[in-house]
């Protein structure tokens, strides 16, 4: 194994790179016109974390981040990582008891919050969760339900009762002292816990995966190398930061080679495609979803989008027929997909840009420096041959510290020698290159036979009517399981992270089965 990329704590190496390039653009808001050069967001990023720590946020503790992808939240996760905090992401679509399990779960301390997201108060869900926040003064909260909770920080301009708004805070920060601050940066290291996002919820419950500088920063980097990305490069980043498609394919790609984020709030596909044209984008980041959702807008056609070249479509299986299209309308000819997972900070293997044409619509590429990687029999755990579908498995620099308060189930995730279950199906060929077939708990055993649903996926893409078609197991007295094909009329359900929920899939299957069985029609 080569040496790391880097082994500095985010903090110091994000410095390293303001000393490089000061006056690049490093983050930019195409709806609003604000701009951010490197040496710009360091000094907001500075103001912030000495303003954290003034009123008590100290090194180990969990600050909360609740808000789509606004200009600020950015500068929490670098201000965290500067004192060797932890940002815990929330969910943006998070209902009051999500946020009041996370709350719970993470022992967080301080929750930064914008007012609302679509038709979600986060406002009305936080004073009914901690009704003590309506009378006490900022600083000063004791919260029965929640005792390690302190402070609530409004990202907004307004001022709240029992709150600190984002501008005190950065008041606050032009007032500590700065040797003291830099002994506090001086502490932290690459292998402190610095970010935590908890797992999609798929199924199950959501666990806080503890995730290192070493591991993001690092993974990162190989991510924007497999895309060739430069000082040069544009990224439209509309994926949500709660994600690791967001901060880790997103935010490390672009900081460790001196790129520039041109950041959208939340995906909307016309003011995608207009902002690609608007700011010359070289590379682009989406689910498939989002990808079908720009192409068939109707205006699409109107937009420029010769300056794309490259960028990732991931979070769920990726359509054939959509990376080609992707390729041919979008100009993305270097286009690449990521396997990976939140555990593994999240990528493990990645196609390159400079693939064939059909290394890069039929696999997930190859791995990463620095990472082993093996495909396993889930009842055996003995590696299979060349071609032969089985459990892929990681280990290396990125597999996570483990989840938050969870040392069962940490301990069922990674093996006592490091290697890190995936859940997901997959086969490797001769090149190398890794192609995923399913889920593991996705595979449909229909009468004692294995069907991968990926397979049929496939087929069914090629009918010019399919747009998009998911296929799922739905229960079966005879059978066990059989094989279920939905179509998409308006919408798959999804968690916010882009991930399809077949489990839902399957429920929703057995429900129309059952309504046709009762109108006699089976």
């Amino acid at each position: 194994m080569s040496e790391l990329f880097t082994e500095l704590p985010l903090g110091k190496f994000f410095e390293s790179m303001v000393e490089k390039q000061p006056d690049h653009e490093f983050i930019v808001y195409p709806d609003r016109n604000l701009r951010f050069t490197y040496k710009e967001f360091d000094e907001r990023v500075d103001n912030l974390a000495k303003g954290m720590l003034a009123i008590g946020i100290e090194k180990g503790d969990h600050v909360g981040i609740w808000a789509k992808n606004v200009p600020e939240w950015l500068t929490y996760m670098f201000a965290t990582a500067k004192i060797g905090a932890t940002i815990v992401t929330v969910n943006t679509a998070y209902q009051s008891h999500e946020l009041e399990y996370v709350l719970k779960q993470s022992d967080m301390k301080a929750l930064a919050m914008t007012d609302a997201f679509r038709d979600t108060s986060y406002f009305d869900i936080i004073n009914e969760l901690v009704p003590e926040l309506k009378n006490c003064a900022r600083g000063n909260l004791v919260s029965e339900k929640f005792p390690h909770l302190k402070f609530i920080f409004h990202v907004g301009q307004e001022k709240h009762r029992g709150m600190y708004n984002t501008n005190e805070l950065l008041l606050l920060g032009m007032n500590y002292d700065d040797d003291e601050y830099q002994k506090i940066k001086d502490s932290v290291t690459q292998h402190d816990v610095i970010n935590m996002q908890y797992t999609s919820g798929t199924e199950g419950f959501p666990k806080g995966v503890m995730l290192t500088s070493r591991n993001i920063v690092n993974d990162g980097f190989y991510i924007g190398e497999n895309m060739n990305y430069t000082a040069d490069d544009r990224l439209l980043l509309q994926v949500p930061l709660f994600h690791c498609f967001g901060t880790v394919l997103g935010v490390m790609a672009v900081i460790t080679h001196g790129s520039t984020m041109v950041v959208l709030e939340e995906y909307d596909p016309l003011l995608a495609i207009s902002s690609i044209q608007k700011e010359k984008c070289t590379s682009i980041y989406g689910v498939p979803t989002m990808f079908i959702g720009m192409m068939n807008h109707p205006m699409f056609d109107m937009f420029d989008m010769s300056s794309l070249r490259t960028g990732i479509m991931a979070g769920s299986t990726c359509p054939v027929e959509t990376m080609k299209d992707a390729i041919e309308k979008m100009n993305m000819k270097e286009i690449t997909s990521v396997y990976g997972l939140t555990e593994a900070a999240p990528g493990f293997t990645q196609t390159n840009a400079a693939d064939s044409f059909e290394k890069k619509i039929n696999t997930v590429g190859r791995k990463f420096p620095n990472i082993e990687v093996k495909i396993v029999d889930p009842e055996t755990g003995e590696e299979v041959g060349v071609g032969e579908p089985g459990e892929i498995m990681c280990r290396g620099f990125n597999v996570m510290k483990g989840y938050y308060n969870m040392p069962e189930k940490t301990a069922e995730t990674i093996e006592p020698d490091g290697w890190l279950h995936s859940g997901d199906l997959a086969t490797v060929d001769e090149d190398g290159y890794y192609s995923i077939v399913g889920r593991i708990k996705d595979m449909i055993i229909r009468g004692g036979e294995n069907i991968y649903p990926r397979e049929i996926e496939e087929f069914l893409f090629t009918h010019e009517c399919v747009q998009d078609v998911q296929v799922a197991g739905i229960p079966d007295e005879k059978y066990g399981e059989i094989v279920g094909a939905f179509i998409i009329k308006d919408e798959f359900p999804l968690t916010t992270s882009g991930k399809i929920q077949k489990y839902k899939l399957g429920d929703l299957g057995l429900k129309l089965l059952d309504e046709r069985r009762e109108r006699g029609e089976l």
